[in-house]
């Protein structure tokens, strides 16, 4: 199956997802799915244990969507989330297939990754850790005392991308706190940094290639996306942060992802 197609697929499944919980957050699942999709079809070697981390973790459809499209858990499962006893919470807890690390208290995956890529580096393993992390995520100060780490023990083997949607629970991202510049904010943490077209599925494949030729320091690689992509009337709107479709809604955003 062509790499965009499984993208529909995975945007139909949180458009689905998303109305029959009747919450959740629509801008941020979607406007990562082309991340997940080059991560978790393309990139990630699953028999070396590679490992993957959703720091912004109420973009779990996305997550949970990709999962169960690879078998990690069978589709109809998807029509729990943000269910009471239902098997997918709204944030991604580690009990789930394919889930190693809980999250949704934003800030602290990259510190998760850190421990993990430390450790396969101590066990001489060539598993590659990937963080997700969101923009308006990054105004959290242990982003950068986790940054500082991972430069310190040169975890080359550790890739955060930043889903750069502009947008956040408040406002544009730059309104909140403004981050530019931002990559030469990483390279001052020693970093090596790429900048990406987060939603071109081939381009992040390109840079996700580039960065396995980066040698004793940790990548990042910021990635340009929009916020609700592959939704019209979703696309770089705040509203969709955090508010679910309603019936109107998704079935225009299903035609739209036929």
């Amino acid at each position: 199956m062509h790499l965009e197609e499984n993208a529909k697929i995975i945007r139909r499944h949180i458009i689905n997802m998303l109305y029959n919980a009747e919450s959740g957050h629509t801008g941020g699942s979607l406007s990562c799915v082309d991340i997940l999709v080059a991560l978790y079809f393309n990139i990630m070697n699953h028999t070396q244990n590679d490992k993957f981390i959703l720091s912004k973790g109420h973009a779990a459809p996305a997550l949970y969507a990709t999962l169960a499209e690879l078998d990690y858990f069978p589709i109809n499962k998807l029509e729990t989330l943000r269910k009471n006893d239902g098997y997918l919470q709204g944030h991604p807890v580690s009990t789930i297939p394919g889930v190693i690390a809980s999250s949704g208290s934003l800030g602290q995956g990259l510190s998760i990754a850190n421990g993990i890529a430390l450790a396969s580096k101590l066990d001489k393993n060539s598993s590659r850790i990937f963080v997700l992390l969101g923009d308006g995520e990054c105004d959290e100060g242990q982003i950068w005392e986790a940054a500082m780490l991972s430069a310190h023990y040169k975890l080359d083997n550790l890739v955060a991308i930043v889903d750069r949607n502009q947008l956040q629970i408040d406002g544009k991202t730059e309104d909140i706190m403004c981050l530019e510049p931002f990559a030469e904010k990483w390279q001052s943490f020693g970093w090596h940094v790429f900048k990406t077209n987060g939603n071109n599925i081939n381009e992040i494949i390109c840079t996700l290639n580039k960065a396995k030729n980066v040698v004793n320091k940790p990548t990042v690689i910021i990635a340009n996306t929009i916020k609700g992509k592959g939704v019209s009337f979703c696309e770089g709107v705040l509203a969709f942060h955090g508010t679910p479709p309603n019936k109107e809604e998704t079935l225009k955003a299903l035609e739209e992802l036929k």
